[in-house]
């Protein structure tokens, strides 16, 4: 049996508070506040173990539900929850998280977006038998703890990874290391330009063009870029991609960089983008890792200028310093940092599929008939 509950008859909700004092470095409680964790620490605490919150103010996190089985300080844009007898905390989550838009109708769209504390304690909620939270919280659990296991298990990768990196890349000044400016080992025809100032409005049949939001992954794919006219692009024909290039971020987030892939071919990017092009493969990802490496990172760092919008010259670009050893050399290290990026992107895949195993068993265990 199955009852309708308003969430204030399960549960107290309350607002959190503004800490007392502004020293969030050296203290040992995590401060949660509009719906991100971590974003400082606190001596005090405010809360106890088992809340479930979500953020009461702010566009992005509304809707957004989390729970913390430790102690911590909850900030003053969320709302903590805690379930009266008879309602397990975990069901009450794995509830919410399945119903989200029940949040979000709560939420006041007049000025600054909030969620309105009361329409929020009136939200209906289905409540089962104590048993039948216990099967459901135990099934969902096991989802959302191999969801987090696979989570740090990536963390970890991609610290051991950026580790192996930059040891394997500290080649400056070792015997049979050769350094050279990126400008003299891009391919003859790399003139290093910006692509589009202006792409215009997205154009059905145009021509797809990467921009730096679209810098994401190891790899830009064709689907769900933005397209230009070919007039446009065609106007920049020194960017138009051959889809075997490194795309180099130049303006905003400088030093992001991704691969195109080789579908990209024909296709162009947006004027905070530079490709970059080689004559082989293997220049190309050895000199892609290296770029990547915290030398160079730390290079380009400081060669960025602007405050309001941060960029690195061309120029500068090309004076990058790139150590190149033996072919044989490189070849070694881009095979062992090939298979740590092939490990990471195996666990992104694991995680991927169980999220949207969690989701698809979270809705039809918590859809009541």
């Amino acid at each position: 049996m199955v009852e309708w509950k308003k969430l204030g008859e399960i549960a107290t909700v309350s607002n959190g508070e503004r800490p007392v004092s502004d020293i969030l470095k050296t203290g040992m409680f995590p401060y949660i506040n509009a719906g991100r964790t971590n974003s400082g620490y606190l001596n005090e605490c405010n809360s106890i173990r088992g809340a479930v919150t979500t953020p009461s103010h702010g566009e992005g996190g509304i809707g957004s539900v989390m729970f913390h089985d430790y102690d911590f300080w909850c900030g003053a844009l969320c709302y903590k929850m805690y379930t009266k007898d008879g309602v397990i905390n975990r069901y009450l989550y794995h509830y919410l998280c399945n119903n989200t838009e029940k949040i979000l109708n709560c939420k006041n769209v007049g000025g600054q977006p909030y969620i309105n504390r009361k329409q929020l304690e009136n939200i209906k909620i289905e409540v089962p038998s104590l048993s039948e939270q216990e099967r459901i919280v135990g099934i969902l659990d096991t989802f959302t703890s191999s969801i987090e296991n696979l989570k740090s298990q990536i963390s970890l990768r991609r610290k051991q990874y950026e580790h192996y990196r930059d040891k394997l890349l500290d080649l400056e000044g070792k015997t049979g290391v050769e350094m050279k400016t990126l400008g003299e080992i891009v391919s003859s025809d790399c003139s290093l330009s910006y692509g589009i100032v202006q792409p215009g409005d997205d154009v059905i049949e145009g021509i797809p063009v990467v921009r730096p939001v679209d810098l994401i992954g190891q790899y830009v794919i064709k689907d769900g870029l933005k397209k230009t006219t070919k007039d446009i692009s065609d106007s920049y024909k020194r960017t138009i991609l051959k889809g075997n290039e490194v795309l180099f971020c130049v303006r905003g987030t400088t030093g992001v960089m991704s691969l195109a892939s080789q579908e990209l071919e024909g296709c162009n990017v947006t004027r905070g983008i530079v490709p970059i092009s080689f004559d082989d493969e293997l220049t190309k990802m050895f000199v892609y890792y290296q770029l990547k490496s915290y030398r160079l990172q730390k290079t380009i760092a400081d060669k960025t200028n602007g405050t309001a919008l941060k960029q690195i010259n061309i120029k500068d670009l090309r004076l990058l310093s790139i150590s190149l050893p033996s072919l044989e050399e490189q070849s070694r290290i881009v095979s062992i940092l090939d298979e740590f990026e092939a490990s990471i992107k195996n666990l992104e895949a694991q995680l991927e599929a169980r999220e949207k195993q969690y989701e698809y068993y979270r809705n039809k265990l918590l859809t009541f008939e």
